[in-house]
């Protein structure tokens, strides 16, 4: 049977599935020579060590649509196909930025540990929030995930405005400055891919220029977001507040960061449920079997689509 590395865990459903079709090695216990095939995800990757010690590999396949803990240059100079799951995910996770957002506007964390600790009956009722209809809200990053949170938004009258490396097709306003962008936002939510490109591109200036009253929200990477800055920000009030499910070191987070009241923080889980997970990992197999079968795969990422 055909040699398969799997980094990190993988579901019962997924195993069952993949046993059929390949020998599964572990990290801790593989012969390099005879892996073609790996299976990941976007948080654990494929480490350079382990890629360049493939010498005979011809597929990663990927669960999650982030890869940015994959070598992909290194990849196609060596005609290897790296594959993601896209699509599959879309919804949820811009349901995710949207609960993050409403969460944040009607502050449901300080109010729930107000009914809980008994100052309603005591203190009478809570102050008042802010209402999340009628925003402006800056998409950071308008791929797929962006126009399903922007689609999401419609109901609510939000005025859309994006920026993305390159100017898009749609009715929304293109900003080519961050910055500038968010002096024009109550909510910013970043959805952009990860990576050199986009390192702490929500940096200081950024979150100034969202202001006092604005909102971030990062359903993308940790490193999209210099967090040291964050903290400052959210500390000082130069910032509003801030809706988090990705981090820099997670799933360690600053005890400052966690401290913080005008916060609400998610452990990475923005597609996170049995659904949306389930047909993720239907995808990273299918991407493996079909590759086994014909040579090709579904769901190449865009730098390996032409393999």
């Amino acid at each position: 049977m055909t040699n398969l590395l799997q980094i990190g865990s993988i579901t019962e459903a997924m195993r069952e599935r993949l046993e059929s079709a390949f020998t599964i090695h572990q990290v801790d216990n593989f012969d390099a020579k005879k892996i073609t095939h790996v299976v990941t995800n976007g948080h654990d990757g494929l480490s350079p060590d382990i890629m360049s010690s493939l010498e005979n590999l011809k597929v990663i396949s990927g669960y999650g649509v982030g890869y940015d803990a994959i070598d992909t240059v290194e990849a196609v100079r060596r005609g290897i196909i790296v594959t993601h799951t896209p699509n599959v995910l879309n919804e949820e996770v811009a349901t995710t930025a949207l609960l993050l957002m409403l969460s944040c506007y009607r502050e449901v964390l300080r109010d729930d540990a107000y009914v809980r600790s008994g100052d309603w009956e005591v203190k009478g009722g809570a102050p008042l929030t802010r209402s999340a209809d009628n925003q402006t809200v800056g998409i950071l990053g308008l791929g797929r995930i962006g126009q399903a949170i922007a689609n999401k938004l419609a109901p609510w009258n939000a005025t859309i405005v994006y920026h993305s490396r390159n100017k898009k097709d749609v009715e929304y306003t293109y900003y080519k400055s961050v910055t500038e962008m968010a002096k024009d936002c109550d909510v910013l939510i970043c959805i952009t891919p990860g990576g050199p490109s986009t390192d702490n591109i929500v940096n200081s200036e950024v979150m100034e220029a969202l202001g006092p009253n604005g909102t971030l929200i990062n359903v993308s990477r940790g490193s999209v977001v210099d967090e040291s800055a964050l903290i400052d920000a959210l500390k000082s009030g130069k910032l509003g507040w801030a809706g988090l499910d990705v981090f820099e070191s997670e799933p360690a987070v600053p005890e400052a960061l966690r401290n913080l009241p005008n916060t609400v923080l998610l452990p990475h889980v923005g597609s996170g449920t049995v659904e949306t997970r389930a047909a993720m990992g239907a995808l990273t197999v299918e991407n493996l079997l079909k590759h086994l079968k014909d040579g090709t795969v579904i769901s190449a990422v865009p730098e390996c689509a032409h393999l």
